[in-house]
């Protein structure tokens, strides 16, 4: 009996399959359908670091030194927690991507009227302008804290990236994955120093790893609960994840796709293990360092480098901080412009030279985070991450619930769609999301 084609176009979209989002790097790199499991998994690794990138970037450390100044190890259980649930969205993003050939904006876009579609690519937009808000500060802050550059100079420099990306992509899109896995290592590497000097308590870590109630009850700590959520499970991944998985050149068949997935989806898990323990580490060292000295109010993250070499007793310590914070916005500034391209290419369905759209992306994102920083100086710049954290997991329902079930729908994934568990446990995750950004806005609105 001879295999169905995985290639033919699902009857489960209003409108056909078009040119797919990133097309200038479409289907460029190959992968090994026969030969060594390992060889295989090889042509797989890449795309799961780029989405890791945005599980770490410099909104995670103004929730992550918030929550472990104030509350200690306790939020460590929200980011074990957050990891999992993105574990689970990024597989079925894997799955979107390379079942229908469709990114979520995309899909978004072939699957609803546009009444619907434009008010999410509107909501898509602004998680990428808060994304960058992140980033745009924190790259800002590295360069003021190893090179003293001004916030403003630096917010401005941060616009250059547009032409680094063209240059990597130029190069071929590995090139990219490689630079964003360098700067992933020199990240861990200087986070491992830090953490062996901070001499954490090792049963403080692991207490903190237990769910607690009280995370709910307190509104102060829901609120970094969920920035810490929103640092995590960012909508702009999502979006992202589902384009570059595309990247790969695989076969067509039903039995091609579903090992693609496979493939796909171990590396995205792998990566994001990756991004757990960087997440980790900087709540870690901010419980080590500030909570035990009774600093409890620390968040900027200028505060947090000036602070590390007196409670630390070494020079080095800030310095691993600020380039490990640098290494850090440079990445995450690089996969947002690519994830500001898929949104507007998926929704939009518009055609640009690639230079023309990375411009139009960026300064989407950039101009607004470039006139915030600016009015509001570094002084509130904790403040403003954290927000663009809330604002992300507020999104979020708006990018989970369309995935949840373009995945589960048969007729749009053919022999390809989700496990009915795997759906039931995703569809829980966006409850989960709803509920607490839901009590978030009421204790808002308390006061």
């Amino acid at each position: 009996m001879l295999e169905k084609s995985g290639d033919e176009e699902q009857t489960g979209w209003r409108r056909p399959r078009g040119t797919p989002s990133l097309a200038e790097v479409f289907g460029t790199i190959r992968t090994r359908p026969s030969g060594p499991l390992w060889r295989k998994m090889a042509a797989f690794l890449g795309p799961g670091y780029l989405v890791a990138v945005g599980y770490m970037d410099p909104g995670n450390w103004a929730t992550a030194l918030a929550g472990g100044s104030r509350f200690g190890y306790t939020l460590l259980v929200v980011a074990l927690i957050s990891n999992f649930m993105a574990i689970l969205l990024q597989a079925l993003c894997a799955s979107l991507g390379i079942a229908t050939g469709r990114d979520l904006a995309r899909a978004c876009r072939d699957a609803y009227p546009r009444f619907m579609s434009f008010p999410l690519w509107l909501l898509a937009e602004l998680a990428i302008c808060a994304t960058d808000l992140a980033e745009v500060i924190g790259t800002a802050i590295g360069l003021d804290l190893l090179f003293g550059i001004p916030i403003a100079a630096g917010v401005l420099i941060t616009s250059l990236d547009v032409l680094l990306i063209l240059w990597l992509q130029h190069l071929g899109f590995r090139w990219i994955e490689a630079v964003v896995v360098a700067l992933l290592a020199v990240i861990a590497v200087c986070f491992g120093i830090q953490i062996a000097l901070a001499n954490p308590d090792l049963a403080g870590i692991l207490d903190g790893f237990i769910p607690r109630l009280e995370i709910v009850r307190n509104p102060d700590m829901l609120y970094i609960a969920l920035g810490i959520l929103g640092a995590t499970v960012m909508p702009h991944n999502l979006y992202l994840h589902s384009a570059v998985v595309q990247t790969r050149r695989f076969g067509r068949s039903v039995r091609e796709k579903r090992e693609a997935i496979r493939l796909a989806t171990f590396d995205s898990t792998l990566a994001l293990m990756f991004a757990l323990t960087i997440n980790a580490s900087i709540l870690i060292l901010a419980a080590a360092t500030f909570h035990s000295t009774g600093r409890l109010e620390i968040a900027e993250l200028g505060e947090a480098h000036a602070l590390l070499a007196p409670l630390l007793g070494t020079l080095i310590a800030p310095s691993l901080f600020a380039i490990a914070l640098l290494a850090c916005g440079l990445n995450s500034t690089v996969t947002a412009t690519l994830a500001g391209q898929v949104v507007m290419e998926g929704f939009l369905d518009i055609r640009l030279p690639p230079w023309l759209r990375r411009m139009i992306t960026r300064g989407i994102a950039i101009v607004p985070a470039a006139l915030v920083t600016i009015w509001y100086g570094e002084s509130a710049t904790a403040k403003l991450l954290i927000l663009s954290q809330v604002v992300l997991s507020l999104q979020l329902p708006f990018a989970v619930v369309p995935l949840v079930m373009f995945t589960a729908d048969k007729a749009k994934m053919g022999e390809l769609v989700v496990p009915k568990w795997l759906t039931a446990a995703t569809a829980l995750i966006a409850v989960v999301i709803v509920v607490l950004n839901g009590k978030l806005v009421l204790d808002v609105f308390a006061g």
